[in-house]
């Protein structure tokens, strides 16, 4: 049976955990080359130990140009191909907006938003040489803002945006841009919150419901990119069956 991924190269940022940790073991069990890339090199070098192909550990901070340059340029460089971008690096610092530390907001901004952006800029010179895939690591707060989230909500809503009119723009040369919208993951993101009524109400949301696991949202993607050429899964909303909202 054909393979979709077999040697393809792939790079995936925020990889040291969650999402991103999952999606790239995943994508190595597919056959892909994959090159990893985080701030945090100690976890990368566990993660290229666990995976069971080719996997590339990238010293990455998403929010820095040209360190995204070159982690493009050395997945290039070793996989010889740059097939797909696996745009997953982001933090979530919840909490009102009155009151709020601003730093905080510019921290989500650089690297949910403008992180995603470089990345795709840097790789989408050699995505339109090889037709490969963008996936866009959004969230459900992409659809829908809620109260304590706004600027975080803001993030993932300019990530639709910015991925629609990608997709406009490459869509015709054969490059696919995928935007992947999670709710409620069993991962590390809650952990980032620095208020501490948000992280309550975030641990008793968790305890409310089955939540998802890192490797159901791996599969969703692992899904949209083993498609055949002529089909572009252009979005995946997936939730916790509890989550009502």
């Amino acid at each position: 049976m054909n393979n979709p991924l077999e040697g393809k190269g792939v790079l995936v940022t925020g990889a040291s955990s969650g999402i991103g940790r999952a999606t790239a073991l995943a994508l190595s069990g597919a056959g892909a080359r994959v090159a990893v890339g985080a701030r945090r090199a100690d976890r990368l070098r566990a993660l290229t130990g666990d995976a069971p192909g080719e996997m590339l550990a990238l010293d990455l901070d998403v929010t820095d140009p040209e360190s995204v340059r070159d982690a493009v340029a050395a997945t290039v460089a070793r996989f010889g191909t740059l097939d797909v971008l696996v745009n997953n690096a982001g933090v979530m610092l919840s909490g009102p907006i009155l009151g709020a530390d601003t730093a905080e907001w510019t921290r989500m901004v650089e690297t949910n938003l403008l992180g995603s952006m470089y990345a795709v800029h840097a790789a989408l010179p050699h995505l339109l040489s090889t037709r490969g895939a963008v996936v866009q690591i959004s969230s459900t707060s992409g659809r829908t803002a809620s109260a304590a989230s706004g600027v975080y909500a803001a993030t993932k809503f300019g990530v639709n945006a910015f991925s629609e009119a990608l997709r406009q723009e490459v869509t015709a040369q054969g490059v696919r841009v995928v935007v992947i919208e999670p709710g409620f993951v069993a991962t590390e993101l809650t952990s980032h919150l620095t208020d501490p009524t948000m992280r309550a109400a975030a641990r008793d949301m968790a305890d409310s419901m089955r939540t998802l696991q890192a490797e159901d949202v791996a599969a969703a993607v692992r899904y949209a990119l083993t498609q055949p050429e002529h089909v572009a899964v252009n979005e995946i909303l997936i939730r916790p069956t509890d989550q009502t909202r």
